[in-house]
């Protein structure tokens, strides 16, 4: 007697809870790691308002730092008000035009829309084409529990726009002499993007460099593409944080597909570390590091205000690529002094704010301040829609 085949199950997706405990012998085995790396501390300067040397070097020789304790915990308070404003005034799903509450949505009337949304715990660019490929391997995308919303924000933007605070964050003294160490006094802006890994519904984003454009450029060096802050302003734990592979931005164009397949297929590569922090801490990520961030099946928060810098030489006569591929635009004089002044104007916010605080020293702008305080005028002229001149590379 014939014995039809009985049809296979297809594999059920791990639940967040599963998810979770099969994170938990990796995670251990990346603070190990971390803790001996060390790579944290004080953002230290020098007399002369640089970047304390030892600190530089760290940074250089493993492509990431944590700078302990930089924002106190008045400014952290500001920073999560208004990032919870956002939070509250976005549209209750992709198409929507009203908040939770039926208020007109934040950002209807922006040129580029300041939300983005993905499914509970998914990864919505591993193993696509979007953002020039740059993510080739998705990540483990485990099954939210029940009750879940079908989308959820992943992504904010239009920081400086949509969140005084965050403005005023924008011209830190401090931040911005850390990028000037790094890139010179003629550092420039790269972009900024607010990330939301809402507990146990934050989607991952997969393994990736951020970099595109200069892999193949004759001067190449480990620093052509810049690096990003993150501002932590929620504790991040083993469980929600930013992991990054240690040295790998000294290494050129990573194959990432292929160290996953090489690890059985498993997203969880060796050697990386979690950027653990407390509220106020910031991150520097080399944008050349090999980085991601897993599914939040954990029971905490992160909101991480991101922002980066370039040198001048690797944006001038550079091509729009990866969110503003679409725009063709080239990163002429006129385009990069454009969403540079940006930097001037967050600059005398926060001296408004802040007095007492010294004042940094933006050398591209040095004599032209008067025309780039904070006021109605050059907000409406400056900050409004600023993020359509970003300086993606």
């Amino acid at each position: 007697m014939n014995v039809l085949a009985q049809p296979v199950a297809a594999p059920q997706p791990l639940s967040r809870a599963q998810h979770e405990a099969g994170m938990a012998a990796y995670q251990a085995a990346g603070t190990r790691l971390a803790a001996e790396i060390g790579n944290r501390g004080p953002l230290r300067l020098t007399d002369d308002g640089a970047l304390h040397p030892d600190i530089l070097a760290a940074y250089w020789r493993h492509g990431y730092y944590i700078f302990e304790g930089v924002i106190d915990p008045a400014e952290v308070a500001a920073l999560r008000a208004d990032a919870q404003n956002m939070l509250a005034r976005a549209p209750v799903g992709p198409d929507a035009k009203v908040d939770a509450q039926g208020r007109p949505a934040l950002g209807l009337d922006y040129t580029r829309f300041p939300y983005r949304y993905t499914k509970p715990l998914s990864d919505p660019w591993g193993g696509t084409s979007q953002l020039n490929g740059r993510h080739p391997a998705q990540m483990a995308q485990p099954q939210a529990d029940a009750g879940a919303p079908e989308q959820v924000v992943f992504l904010m933007y239009s920081m400086c726009e949509s969140m005084p605070a965050g403005l005023r964050l924008y011209g830190h003294p401090k931040l911005l002499s850390v990028a000037q160490s790094i890139n010179g006094r003629d550092f420039v802006p790269f972009n900024d993007a607010i990330f939301v890994k809402q507990a146990g519904l934050g989607g991952s984003v997969a393994w990736h460099q951020d970099g595109v454009t200069h892999w193949n450029n004759p001067a190449w060096d480990e620093g052509i593409h810049g690096f990003n802050f993150q501002v932590q302003i929620y504790p991040t734990t083993v469980g929600n944080a930013l992991w990054v592979i240690p040295g790998s931005h000294k290494l050129g164009k990573a194959d990432i597909k292929r160290m996953v397949e090489e690890n059985g297929g498993s997203e969880q590569l060796p050697g990386a570390v979690p950027l653990v922090c407390n509220a106020g801490d910031v991150t520097i990520v080399n944008r050349q590091a090999v980085h991601g961030s897993f599914a939040n099946s954990s029971p905490d928060i992160r909101i991480s205000l991101t922002f980066g810098f370039h040198r001048r030489t690797s944006v001038l006569g550079q091509k729009a690529a990866l969110s503003i591929t679409e725009t063709n635009a080239t990163y002429d004089e006129k385009r990069v002094f454009e969403r540079a002044s940006v930097i001037q104007v967050a600059i005398d916010a926060r001296h408004q704010a802040f007095p007492q605080e010294p004042v940094f020293t933006y050398q591209p702008f040095a004599g032209l301040e008067d025309q780039f305080r904070f006021t109605p005028e050059n907000f409406q002229r400056v900050i409004h829609d600023y993020n359509t001149k970003d300086l993606s590379i």
